[in-house]
């Protein structure tokens, strides 16, 4: 069983998702929701999914980044995005930490706004405290795409969705991604569409 992925537009995508308290972690309703997720995500097939994604606001995410999701891009790419398998994990009202603002900024899509895709900067490395299924204290410490991973779906327990941080002028539906942008690198994608740095955007 899975479930219905909500759309941009819904209310509960744009409201801040509350805290589980510690007898909530342990229910069975929850346990229940925590496997329909992970269920959900990899039939998507997606590398994070949120609650407030499937309509409930509870500050709850699950992330995976399985090595088939990554057996078709090139090692090229992998390694510029510092992209790596992670496994299946849970967390429970996470609080993140940047820890390398360096941005790195790639091309970002969401199960919740199906269909497009637009560059987006995030912090490179960043940590995250939370807990874990079982109400249990976690500690991750994440770069790169991982790095992204958390970001994007932490963002969703506030409210904010990638379109929110994108550079505007590069939002794409997925197919045009895919014809023209895909195995390019970030500065090849912003000349060809005249997106201005920050510098140049300052200056003016």
């Amino acid at each position: 069983m899975v479930l219905k992925i909500v759309q941009a537009g819904e209310p509960v995508l744009r409201q801040q998702a509350r805290d589980l308290t510690p007898e909530e972690i342990g229910s069975p309703e929850i346990q229940r929701l925590i496997v329909l997720m992970r269920d959900t995500m990899r039939d998507a097939p997606g590398v994070g999914l949120a609650a407030p994604q499937v309509g409930v606001g509870l500050r709850l995410v699950v992330i995976e980044d399985r090595a088939e999701y990554q057996a078709g891009v090139a090692p090229a790419d992998l390694s510029a995005r510092e992209r790596q398998p992670v496994p299946f994990h849970v967390l429970i009202n996470p609080k993140l930490t940047v820890e390398d603002s360096t941005p790195a900024e790639f091309h970002e899509g969401c199960l919740s706004v199906t269909g497009f895709a637009a560059l987006v900067a995030r912090a490179r490395g960043v940590r995250v405290d939370a807990l874990d299924e079982q109400g249990r204290p976690v500690t991750i410490r994440a770069t790169g795409w991982y790095a992204r991973i958390l970001q994007h779906e932490l963002d969703h327990l506030d409210g904010t969705l990638y379109v929110d941080r994108m550079a505007t002028r590069s939002f794409t539906t997925g197919e045009n991604h895919r014809r023209h942008w895909a195995g390019r690198s970030t500065a090849e994608v912003r000349s060809a569409l005249r997106i201005p740095s920050d510098a140049e955007k300052s200056s003016t």
